[in-house]
């Protein structure tokens, strides 16, 4: 009975409203798959959107280990001044590195806890964060240098900078003040 009202209604629609129809219970009898035209043959081609989401490269587990432990923090600890005296200068440097890693997040957002883990950014992030620090060792191994680049690197991407309490107040200022003369 109901094949009799649904052909009846078919013969009612015009052909255009036919087709469109024909096209909605084709999209819909496709689970995962999509219908799009070919703007260069016209034609009606399906895309398998489950197949493309799988072939396509996710992030390598071992490669962001090693972009992070091996290359972004190894090569900080090697190259920046050790001591307790230069402590307080690493930790502002390690936080405009860890603002970019986290993609604008900050401690000071949050009484002290950043809410997100810059070990788990993505790959490109931590490339362009390599690069930086590469660039900075072959060129001048300055500490403020490196402040600089960072400082600048949160600049281009609207980040942002630490807030500080006042114990490190003044180191962090006297190093944002020479970022921003460098700018």
């Amino acid at each position: 009975m109901t094949n009799k009202k649904s052909s009846k209604k078919e013969k009612d629609l015009s052909k255009d409203e036919l087709e469109r129809l024909e096209l909605l219970q084709q999209a819909n009898q496709k689970v995962g798959k999509q219908l799009s035209i070919n703007t260069s043959t016209s034609n009606l081609e399906e895309i398998d959107e489950l197949r493309n989401i799988i072939s396509k490269d996710f992030e390598d587990p071992e490669q962001k280990y090693n972009l992070y432990y091996k290359g972004i923090r190894k090569l900080l600890i090697d190259h920046l001044p050790k001591g307790k005296e230069f402590k307080e200068m690493r930790d502002i440097i390690y936080d405009e590195k860890n603002i970019f890693l986290n993609l604008g997040k900050r401690k000071s957002d949050n009484n002290g806890v950043r809410k997100s883990d810059g070990r788990m950014t993505y790959q490109p992030v931590m490339n362009e964060m390599l690069d930086i620090i590469i660039r900075w060792i072959s060129e001048s191994k300055n500490p403020f240098k490196l402040y600089q680049l960072f400082y600048a690197l949160n600049e281009k991407h609207g980040y942002g900078h630490e807030e500080y309490d006042k114990s490190t107040l003044s180191v962090a200022k006297a190093m944002k003040k020479l970022a921003e003369d460098d700018l």
